[in-house]
């Protein structure tokens, strides 16, 4: 690993970081998954459930460099099938979120463990992460330099590392926010119930 990180060229993986930082700073489906688990539990729920998105795409990132997303992606009905199994995972988490009662004071609508879990679930249950990563991983990856799995394998971690630390961001200023409305009591639970459903028809429709 070492050794694959050492024959990237510099310049090769700035540009890389750079394209990164500006396709994690562009919200999307992670982004407000973690956004809204932060509105429903406060800023650490926020950010505990972008960690678990970033440990969610180490899923995708080992897939790309087995392979194995090549083989998805030639199957349309694992496609399809995987795209349906997140869009129900999703509109699960939107009716939870609908029907839960108000938090009480002081306390976190959602727990920290859950929030892990759901970022990571529903990160790994969406296909077109996986499709994203195979085909972006590869044109920053020179044969030339050595094997191409060992530099794909560097440059996923810092596409996670660094979507991880945008995605926690995120999440943690919105529970800040929503901490400032808590007042709102169940309102927050329903905005988070909103934005699940949109990303389970955004999943569907995409």
């Amino acid at each position: 690993m070492i050794e694959a990180a050492l024959s990237i060229p510099a310049a090769t993986w700035l540009a890389f970081l750079a394209a990164a930082l500006a396709l994690n700073l562009t919200p999307g489906a992670d982004v407000m998954f973690a956004s809204a688990t932060g509105l429903r539990g406060g800023p650490l729920a926020g950010i505990v459930a972008g960690i678990g998105v970033g440990l969610g795409s180490l899923v995708h990132i080992a897939l790309a460099v087995g392979g194995v997303a090549a083989l998805l992606a030639a199957a349309p009905w694992a496609f399809v099938a995987l795209r349906w199994a997140g869009a129900g995972y999703l509109l699960w988490l939107a009716y939870k979120s609908w029907t839960a009662p108000a938090p009480a004071p002081g306390t976190a609508a959602i727990s920290y463990g859950r929030a892990l879990r759901q970022g990571w679930i529903t990160n790994v249950l969406n296909p077109k992460v996986a499709i994203f990563v195979l085909a972006f991983l590869p044109q920053f990856a020179d044969p030339a330099l050595g094997p191409v799995a060992p530099q794909m394998a560097v440059l996923g971690l810092t596409l996670t590392v660094t979507g991880t630390f945008i995605t926690c961001s995120y999440g943690a200023l919105a529970g800040a926010l929503g901490q400032r409305l808590a007042r709102a009591g169940r309102v927050m639970n329903r905005v988070a119930a909103a934005v699940y459903a949109g990303l389970a028809g955004k999943l569907l429709l995409n």
